[in-house]
Order: C-alpha cells, then sequence, then structure tokens
C-alpha cells in the first residue's frame, strides 16, 4: 500500500510498522456496516504477523468483521508539535501505522488464550503473569478476531518547522513542543487486600 500524500514520509518496514502497533495504546477501526462507514477506537495487539481485537459477541463491530468484511486499521502516535510561524507551515511530529485487509475469527481455545495475553501485555507488560487468567464463561463471552499483517504502511514526520526562507525574519517564534507519555502514581482500588503494594510494572510504567 503505497503512500501518496507526503511519499518521503512513508515507511515500509515491517519494524517500523511493528514498532508503531505496539507503542499505541489503541486503534482506530474502519469498515462498512449496512451501507455506512464506521470508524470505532479499541484495544489491539500485534502477535506477530497479526492483529487481535477483542470485544462483545454482540458488538457491531466484532459481528461485522468475523463476516469477513474489509478493514482499515490505524494507530497514531503525536511525538510533538511543530509550531512554524505561519499557520500554513504549522504541523505536527507524528507516527501512524495503516493496516488493510479481512480480519478472521479465532475459534480455537489455544490462540484465543495467546491473543487475551497478546491484549494484556500490550496495556501492560508483565500483566499477564500478575492476573487471573479468563475463564471458559469469560472466553466464550468474548468474540476475537485476528487481522493478517500482509498490506500496510506507515508514515513518520519530525524535525523543526519548515518554514520558507521569506519568513525567517518574521517576529514569530519557531519550533517544536515535544510531547512525552507521563504517568501519575498508581492508585490502589479501594478494596484491595491488606498487604498488597503496586507491581514494578505499574509503579515505572512506559510504552
Amino acid at each position: 500500500m503505497r503512500v501518496v500524500r507526503h511519499p518521503e514520509r512513508a515507511r515500509y518496514r515491517r519494524e517500523v510498522l511493528d514498532q508503531i502497533l505496539d507503542e499505541g495504546l489503541i486503534c482506530h477501526l474502519g469498515f462498512n456496516f449496512e451501507g455506512r462507514p464506521y470508524v470505532i477506537p479499541t484495544i489491539h495487539a500485534r502477535d506477530r504477523d497479526v492483529v487481535y481485537i477483542h470485544g462483545s459477541p454482540i458488538s457491531r463491530m466484532l459481528t461485522t468483521l468475523k463476516a469477513g468484511v474489509d478493514v482499515c486499521l490505524t494507530v497514531t502516535i503525536v511525538d510533538g508539535l511543530v509550531l512554524a510561524r505561519s499557520a500554513f507551515s504549522s504541523s505536527m511530529n507524528y507516527r501512524s501505522a495503516v493496516v488493510m485487509g479481512r480480519a478472521l475469527e479465532v475459534t480455537g481455545q489455544e490462540e484465543k488464550m495467546r491473543a487475551f495475553e497478546a491484549v494484556v501485555e500490550h496495556v501492560a507488560r508483565g500483566r499477564w503473569a500478575d492476573c487471573r487468567w479468563p475463564t471458559e464463561k469469560e472466553a466464550a463471552a468474548t468474540t476475537i478476531v485476528r487481522l493478517p499483517i500482509r498490506e500496510f504502511s506507515a508514515k513518520v514526520r519530525s524535525g523543526p518547522p519548515k518554514d520558507p526562507a521569506e519568513d525567517h525574519d518574521l517576529p514569530h517564534w519557531a519550533g517544536v513542543v515535544p510531547f512525552l507519555l507521563a504517568t501519575a502514581p498508581p492508585e490502589d482500588s479501594p478494596d484491595l487486600k491488606s498487604g498488597l503494594r503496586a507491581p514494578a510494572y505499574a509503579l515505572r510504567y512506559t510504552r
């Protein structure tokens, strides 16, 4: 899948795509349902060459996806504001990924548990070994689909503003305001068992 707008920002290497998919906390899924377009935000998780999506069996999104329709999955990470001297030249530094294809329902219990693990670890690495795993009833109440990573592209913008030379002497500040993910100290659940403390992956959460 080729990038048309700003092709110099295009990236087609899998390692670039994987990094964006893994770092981005949520994705947006676009699909057509009864002749109308929908774009739904949801949690995703990459496991090697597939992206897993999970949810309620009665959700419109999962019901449509498991029917094998064409879908478009996107993930965007904003790395900073690019404030140029002119409004026209202002932009953002970002990394984005697009994966297109058809999703397939996961029915085997072994793969379903692997998908649960992938989703939990995507949200908080180290959590799967530190939580109760889904019961058979909970697994049955969850639909999971996998989207093969075959047709994809990524796009990256980095660096300072690109003002035209004639704007360089204007009396306006120009530069980049970088974005960083910051977390506050973990907050214990009010019904937490006595003596339990927040684990390291919660205290030092990063993506």
